[in-house]
Order: C-alpha cells, then sequence, then structure tokens
C-alpha cells in the first residue's frame, strides 16, 4: 500500500498533543498511574525511548540504502522500566517532546523510496501518531479517572 503523506499531518498532531499534556500537567499529574505499572511520565518517557528507536532505524536503513530492522522486541520495555522511572517526570517530558519533534522533521524530508521501504514493512514506524495517541489517550484516561 503506498504511503499517504498525510502521516506528517498526524505525526506533528501527535507531538502537539504531547507538548499540551506536558504543559498541563502539574509535578504531582505527572505521577499519575497509567495501567498497574506505569505512571504519565513513564509512559512519555516510553514514547521517547521508541521514537528514538525509529530513528535509529532511519539512520541505519540511510546508511545501508535498505530496510534495516533492528532485532528488539516488546520486552525491552519491561526491561527499561526502572530506567524510565528513574528520570524526573519534566524531564520525561522534555525528551519525549524534543523526539518526537526531531523524528517528525526527519520523516519528512526522508528518502522517499526508502520511507515507503520502512512504511511497508512496519507502517507505525512512519506514522508514529498510531504509537503515540494510543499511551496518550491511556493517559488521557487515567487523568480523567483520578
Amino acid at each position: 500500500m503506498p504511503l499517504d503523506p498525510s502521516y506528517n499531518d498526524l505525526n506533528r498532531a501527535s507531538t502537539e498533543r504531547i507538548k499540551k499534556l506536558a504543559a498541563s500537567l502539574t509535578d504531582e499529574e505527572m505521577q499519575t498511574r497509567v495501567g498497574e505499572h506505569w505512571t504519565v511520565a513513564i509512559a512519555l518517557a516510553h514514547l521517547a525511548w521508541w521514537d528514538r528507536r525509529v530513528m535509529y532505524v532511519l539512520d541505519r536503513t540511510a546508511q545501508d540504502g535498505k530496510l534495516f530492522i533492528p532485532e528488539i522486541d516488546i520486552f525491552v520495555n519491561d526491561l527499561s522500566l526502572p530506567l524510565w522511572a528513574a528520570i524526573p517526570p519534566r524531564e520525561a517530558a522534555r525528551i519525549a517532546i524534543e523526539t518526537s519533534a526531531d523524528l517528525d522533521a526527519r520523516l519528512e524530508i526522508y528518502s522517499p523510496n526508502l520511507l515507503e521501504e520502512i512504511y511497508n514493512y512496519n507502517k507505525r514506524w512512519v506514522v508514529r501518531a498510531l504509537h503515540r495517541n494510543e499511551h496518550l489517550d491511556e493517559v488521557d484516561a487515567a487523568l480523567k479517572s483520578k
């Protein structure tokens, strides 16, 4: 399936959503539980980590001239949890905002042929809004139920 260029708008909107969320929360609200093990701050650190993973895919794909698939699985969430929890909440927000904005900008100017190859392998690596919004919806629900 060809890549719809509206992914840029979706990604920018999800980055703006992260910015607005971070700006609207108190330090106490950043510690609100999101599920059993996460907080709002941990969700933001998680998003930053996975956006950085996509940056790595972009770098290696461009370097190799063909799709690079890192051997990383979902278990990394469990392994990274103590590290994410140690990040001060405002720093987690800052890192999430900066990383998502940087990735959005890189995706907008990335080689169309290589980006199409990445998208065809995993559309969530290109349409980052899919992953971001999934967790931001969870954060919103947790904050509303508080």
